[in-house]
């Protein structure tokens, strides 16, 4: 499966288990994303996005979203998008 990289994770919300990722590229709710960092690696699909308090269906390049994780993130961890 081929990989590009659409952003960087900014902050990590523990409680909620939530990632702020600052977006280089677009992404939309379905897509699958793959996170890489010193502690991270793995793979989900992209359930829900929030910019701000809005619930959103997609995002492009600038954008700080935060999308619902299954694992912890930490600062700087690099996501991907997966490309079937």
């Amino acid at each position: 499966m081929e990989e590009q990289e659409i952003g960087i994770v900014g902050h990590f919300f523990g409680k909620i288990s939530v990632g702020m990722i600052k977006l280089s590229g677009a992404l939309k709710v379905g897509d699958t994303i793959h996170i890489k960092g010193k502690q991270a690696d793995f793979s989900q699909e992209v359930e829900s996005m929030r910019i701000e308090f809005d619930n959103v269906t997609e995002a492009k390049e600038g954008d700080k979203v935060g999308i619902k994780v299954v694992q912890p993130l930490h600062a700087n961890d690099k996501v991907y998008k997966v490309i079937a």
